[in-house]
């Protein structure tokens, strides 16, 4: 088989390394990539956003099947322009895709399906919306509608910052039209977590779990990024929680897409947090998450290419899914000041030394157009570094001897990835 793989992050470049061990495949190509995908895949120049672009290419290559990283290109409708040209492609369709490019959508569906989550309102006045705030708690959630590249939600705890998230949104048009809308939530306290399965719209998978780590810094400080590391599975997670998950969450989304009209076919991503009422959903992803995916996709034992023509062609029952009890530890190498300003084109050094106990997924990679063989950062999070091993001690050791090779000016990650989690 041929096989497509659209995105260029470490999310990507763990699918890219997993495809490639399925004795289905003949060649693995990889839309753009990065400067470490071309280890296990053959980078073309087409970018996310071109839905065309990534049909011709398609067509071009005789791609018999395509798996889509991102989320942008899923709430453009790719899966529904390649379907409508007889292609196979993992992934929701746009109107599905709604789970995770509308948070209304969602929050409506909960409601109306008793999916359990927080209370909120939904609002398109600022007026409004900080009347409503008025004799509200604090801290309280503010959440822009679409999709904000992972900036569009705020933990207000007071009511000035409550007004400058919701008039960023509503009035300054900060996110465009992602913030046209606002959602208004209470804040829910507890333990979160990251629950992935697979779904043809009627069968779900067995589930994997993960957690994150979302701020810069050690013990939690600093701004929100995409993700400084991640492990799995979590030592809270047992099969009685698996169990309230999924049939208290997950079942009943699928149930509830598939009445609306809109089946959703793909990875199934639930944030969910575990609150003294039970586990409650904090929002929908429809895509592999990123960095949980370079952790959860080691544990898998399936062939990933059996399980996405599986869920293509309506027979997940058919394909038993596994995953070992192995625990992953994935730490992330940033460019210093991401979030924020950073530079990019510094060399890195030791990474074949780095392999010898680690796994390596690249994101802001290149190779140097100035020194043949060599690759350079290219981005805010440069790499994912997993370490495996039966205990989630060894794995993180693991981990960090990995990472420690890693010789580059101008990058940090974080020293307490996966560090007293039993607590």
């Amino acid at each position: 088989m041929n096989v497509l793989i659209v995105g260029n992050g470490a999310r990507e470049h763990a699918i890219a390394w997993k495809i490639s061990q399925s004795p289905k495949v003949s060649s693995i190509y990889i839309s753009p990539g990065n400067g470490g995908t071309s280890d296990v895949a053959t980078n073309m120049p087409v970018l996310p956003y071109d839905i065309d672009g990534l049909l011709k290419l398609a067509i071009e290559l005789e791609i018999d099947l395509t798996i889509i990283g991102p989320e942008i290109p899923l709430e453009a409708g790719i899966v529904d322009v390649f379907e409508a040209a007889n292609l196979a492609v993992f992934g929701p369709k746009m109107n599905a895709a709604r789970l995770e490019s509308s948070k209304v959508f969602a929050k409506e569906l909960f409601k109306k399906y008793g999916i359990p989550t927080a209370n909120s309102e939904t609002f398109t006045s600022s007026i409004k919306a900080l009347d409503y705030l008025s004799d509200k708690e604090y801290p309280i959630v503010i959440k822009a509608d679409g999709l904000a590249a992972g900036k569009g939600v705020t933990i207000a705890t007071s009511l000035e910052e409550a007004r400058v998230a919701i008039e960023d949104c509503l009035d300054h048009n900060l996110f465009g039209s992602a913030g046209h809308r606002v959602i208004i939530e209470n804040y829910l306290v507890g333990k979160e977590v990251s629950v992935f399965a697979f779904t043809d719209g009627i069968t779900l998978s067995e589930m994997v779990a993960a957690c994150d780590y979302k701020r810069a810094y050690d013990l939690d400080m600093g701004p929100n990024t995409g993700g400084m590391g991640s492990f799995s599975p979590p030592p809270f997670w047992n099969e009685e929680l698996a169990t309230n998950i999924r049939t208290d969450i997950m079942e009943p989304t699928i149930l509830a897409m598939a009445k609306e009209g809109s089946p959703y076919k793909g990875v199934l991503y639930a944030g969910v947090i575990l609150t003294k009422d039970g586990p409650m959903v904090l929002e929908f992803n429809c895509r592999f998450g990123d960095p949980e995916t370079q952790v959860i996709l080691p544990r898998l034992e399936t062939d990933l290419v059996d399980i996405a023509l599986a869920v293509v062609d309506n027979k997940l029952h058919e394909t038993p899914i596994i995953w070992t009890t192995d625990c992953c530890v994935g730490i992330v190498l940033a460019s210093k000041g991401y979030p924020g300003e950073y530079y990019n084109g510094f060399t890195l050094n030791g990474l074949d030394q780095a392999c010898l106990y680690g796994i390596l997924f690249h994101a802001g990679t290149k190779m140097d157009p100035y020194n043949p063989g060599k690759l350079v950062t290219h981005g805010g999070r440069i790499l994912t570094v997993v370490g495996k091993n039966k205990t989630m001690d060894a794995a993180r050791n693991l981990a960090y001897q990995s990472i420690k090779c890693i010789d580059c000016d101008s990058t940090y990650y974080r020293n307490d990835i996966a560090a007293s989690i039993n607590i």
